[in-house]
């Protein structure tokens, strides 16, 4: 009963902290903030962009503080030529992400196979992402070209919540008779490939059967591997 009550207490922290990251972290997507700037010679510097619908307008920073006197502009207004900018700009955020584990798969144990489930379960994810733009040339249909701007995101981090799994004679050694699905904490580490909207990756972690048929149940506190999603939060 303990175990149960700490663990679950860690669970409703990490929600709860997280609650608190995402008061503090930025937004996703291509928009005002403080960026890397790496210019097309490979110097890199740390700037702030003011991002409008029609223009983007860079600001250095002086001792951390901004420099009132802009670095350069880009006009994102369409034109009949336009050329190619090949900087790049990077950003560090906290991410925070409601999770589920579509599958996991357990390593065979005690004679028995591998095992294969896609049993209900969520999760609340904290981790530390990165993002990279660059501005790409596309043209409408009047062959009038404009910038665009394209961005690859990651990130890693811990993952904690609650979920179900089968308990059955298979799982068990034939020590449980009926079959039924068990509540479970489940924790571990995860990776993100990040788009705008959602986050797909790989997990691995361990469940901690919450029943007491946790000492006959072989997968308890074990470890797998799954196939995470993401949906973002900030």
């Amino acid at each position: 009963m303990k175990r149960n009550v700490c663990l679950i207490t860690a669970v409703v922290f990490l929600v709860c902290h997280g609650c608190t990251l995402f008061e503090q972290s930025s937004r996703h997507g291509f928009i005002n903030g403080f960026y890397h700037f790496k210019s097309d010679s490979g110097m890199v510097q740390e700037m702030y962009l003011d991002i409008e619908e029609d223009s983007i307008t860079a600001y250095p920073l002086t001792n951390k503080m901004i420099d009132g006197t802009p670095a350069f502009g880009i006009s994102l207004l369409p034109a009949a030529t336009i050329g190619d900018h090949p900087e790049k700009f990077g950003k560090r955020s906290i991410d925070i992400d409601i999770t589920t584990i579509l599958f996991k798969y357990r390593l065979g144990k005690d004679g028995l196979p591998a095992q294969l489930t896609t049993d209900f379960n969520a999760a609340m994810f904290v981790g530390w992402r990165h993002d990279n733009y660059h501005l790409e040339r596309k043209a409408n249909p009047l062959r009038h070209e404009h910038y665009e701007a394209v961005g690859r995101g990651f990130d890693v981090g811990v993952f904690a919540g609650p979920g179900t799994t089968p308990l059955s004679p298979f799982s068990t050694k034939e020590m449980v008779v009926n079959e039924y699905n068990g509540m479970i904490i489940q924790y571990g580490i995860a990776g993100f490939v990040e788009s705008s909207v959602a986050s797909f990756g790989i997990a691995a972690g361990f469940d901690y059967l919450l029943s007491s048929d946790r000492k006959y149940w072989i997968y308890n506190k074990q470890p797998w591997i799954g196939f995470v999603v993401g949906i973002a939060l900030n």
